[in-house]
């Protein structure tokens, strides 16, 4: 394991006195290893904030070993993977401890953000919908509310950046975020995943579909949960036609997932400042 790339990648989101844990973590993942009876494999270089490697249990199963320095962000993780778990869109809990979790290994695993097609509407509308068929079973959620609020606070400061500001407005940021707290004022309530973007969903195959990693589990709106998929049709299907079809498919209001749209297209274009063709779309649902 390349401790000094560790050290890099989860400084970002807790600082420079995480290099203490990270220097500990081939030691940990080792006794782990030892004791739970599997071989360590490879490290996924990605993440901010853990660490995930490739393993293999003593009856040849794969899995996989995640390792954090904040052990009660894991646990919720591991509390919110076994409440998603009837759904079978989530990675299964092979056991836990502390600050480490062990989880079946997704094949053929690939990222949805990096299939040589993106999934249709109707796969995604699919994994949606099965999350959002589990009770949220009372647990201390977070509300979207205070999720949202959370995120347009944060990203918002980005404003001050000349590269942002050319093209996103204190003002267009203050109507969306309008828009967004109105929706939030007739929200319906599910169990949300509460971060299902490209990068948090997996390729199971077809037996499984997809497969949804990562959760931030919170409360709100079903609409929240697909958005951040509609959005990336900007620039090339086209944000209307992809959420009509996933509207459709996920029996989701449109008229709400078109308002959660203009809501976080300023949002989502910060990351698109270089891809002409989404930015303009982006921003024309933004206006």
């Amino acid at each position: 394991m390349d401790v000094e790339e560790i050290t890099e990648r989860l400084a970002l989101r807790f600082g420079p006195s995480v290099a203490e844990w990270c220097a500990r973590v081939p030691e940990q993942a080792a006794s782990v290893a030892a004791r739970w009876g599997f071989t360590l494999g490879e490290m996924t270089p990605q993440g901010a904030s853990s660490v995930v490697v490739a393993c293999e249990r003593s009856d040849g199963a794969q899995a996989a070993l995640k390792l954090s320095p904040d052990a009660v962000f894991l646990a919720e993780q591991a509390a919110v993977l076994r409440l998603f778990g009837p759904s079978g869109r989530v990675p299964a809990v092979l056991a836990e401890d502390d600050g480490v979790l062990l989880m079946e290994a997704i094949r053929p695993g690939t990222m949805a953000d990096e299939l040589p097609v993106p999934p249709t509407p109707e796969e995604w509308a699919s994994l949606a919908a099965a999350l959002h068929t589990v009770p949220d079973s009372g647990g201390p959620w977070l509300e979207l509310r205070a999720r949202c609020e959370e995120f347009y606070t944060r990203i918002g400061r980005r404003l001050t950046d000349p590269t942002v500001a050319a093209h996103i407005s204190p003002a267009m940021w203050d109507k969306a975020r309008n828009r967004c707290r109105a929706l939030l004022d007739t929200q319906p309530r599910v169990l949300l995943h509460g971060d299902l973007h490209l990068g948090n969903v997996l390729d199971g195959g077809p037996e499984r579909g997809l497969i949804a990693i990562d959760p931030r589990a919170c409360v709100g709106d079903p609409c929240f949960d697909v958005v951040d998929y509609v959005l990336d049709a900007a620039g090339r299907e086209g944000v209307a036609e992809r959420a009509k079809r996933v509207a459709e498919a996920a029996f989701l209001d449109p008229d709400r997932l078109h308002e959660w749209c203009r809501a976080l297209a300023p949002v989502n274009a910060i990351a698109y400042l270089d891809n002409e063709a989404a930015l303009a779309e982006l921003l024309t649902l933004a206006r």
